[in-house]
């Protein structure tokens, strides 16, 4: 169990982890996601006892790691970071080091570093120069030089952040990989907020330098506290409104002239801010193939942005609406800038909060 109560930390008159608390059980994986500069790194280096706290503890185990600051608190955790720290010499050498500080047989290393290139899909690279591989590989080393010394606490700052695509599913997948093998507790930051959700048990969104909200990956990416989590998160249909009535758990909800329909145990009265993402709103060519969805609403087209196998529909409804539908949807109903559509969302689909 590792427990971080109160953590703050400045550096001179900037303050970058803010008052910050959590637990986190043995075997976790515990993803940080979060902009640039909203302090997710240096939560990882105040862990791995690279920096001291300006305030508050972190307890490990029931051991307060700063005021015990002794080599085994120290090693029990191991690092990977975004730019791996690969040495002149050997993969085998590179991969070893850490056992060699710690003074282990020789015969223990040959094994263990076998063990790990196994692991890392590096096997048979034992005499390569660290320097002339990959990224990927690259990366792979360094998690190999952290897996031989058996670490309790496996400690990842954005380590795919510099990597093409195939390199960074190799690495998610080695991720789940150690912790399917070891049952190893996983700290992870990372700013890729799909990669969150990919790897983690519980997510924790961090915006200048405080957790805006801790869940699954499920509640963080389709029940956001705020607009700050949500935008994050890609659940960019935010409306404000107020419920005006209500019938049988259903929230009617008049927002800048249209009346949203959405699950919400809020009264009537309650001012209120509706969250759903874009991939819930449904477009047709007109109301009659809505069914009996409860939020349709007549638009017309403002843009249509291709990304990749999907499209990105901007609509006027009224109020401005965000849809994303497959390019092959957005095709077949000749879906284009100036279109007269229907968008259209279950009334399950919104996340109603109060403002």
């Amino acid at each position: 169990m590792l427990e971080i109560r109160n953590l703050t930390k400045r550096f001179g008159e900037n303050t970058v982890v803010k008052g910050v608390s959590l637990s986190i059980p043995k075997g976790e994986i515990f993803t940080i996601i979060g902009p640039s500069g909203a302090g997710k790194s240096t939560i990882l280096r105040l862990i791995n006892l690279l920096e001291t706290p300006t305030e508050g503890s972190i307890i490990l185990d029931g051991v307060n790691i700063h005021k015990e600051k002794s080599i085994e608190v120290k090693r029990r955790m191991g690092m990977v970071f975004q730019k791996p720290a690969i040495f002149n010499g050997s993969v085998y050498e590179n991969v070893a080091i850490g056992l060699r500080f710690r003074h282990v047989r020789e015969e223990t290393i040959k094994k263990k570093v076998a063990d790990a290139l196994d692991i890392v899909g590096l096997t048979g690279f034992d005499d390569r120069k660290g320097k002339t591989l990959s990224g990927g590989e690259m990366q792979r080393i360094a998690l190999a030089r952290v897996l031989v010394t058996d670490p309790d606490l496996l400690l990842l700052d954005e380590p795919t952040a510099n990597l093409d695509p195939v390199s960074v599913r190799m690495i998610e997948e080695l991720i789940l990989k150690i912790h399917k093998e070891f049952n190893t507790t996983i700290i992870m930051s990372t700013h890729d907020m799909f990669q969150g959700q990919r790897l983690a048990h519980r997510i924790g969104v961090m915006i200048d330098g405080r957790f805006a909200q801790f869940g699954t990956p499920r509640e963080i990416f389709t029940t956001p506290n705020d607009r700050f989590v949500a935008r994050f998160v890609g659940v960019e249909n935010v409306i404000d409104g107020r419920i005006i009535s209500k019938d049988r758990g259903i929230a009617f909800i008049k927002a800048d002239g249209i009346s949203i329909k959405a699950l919400s145990p809020l009264p009537v009265g309650t001012d209120v801010t509706v969250f759903f993402r874009p991939e819930d709103v449904a477009i047709s060519g007109s109301s009659e193939h809505a069914g009996s969805i409860r939020n349709v609403f007549p638009g017309r087209v403002l843009s249509v942005i291709p990304m990749g196998p999907y499209s990105r529909i901007h609509l006027d409804c009224g109020v401005p609406l965000l849809a994303m539908i497959t390019y092959m949807a957005t095709e077949e109903l000749g879906i284009r800038e100036g279109s007269e559509v229907c968008a259209s969302f279950k009334a399950t689909a919104p996340h109603v909060v109060k403002r």
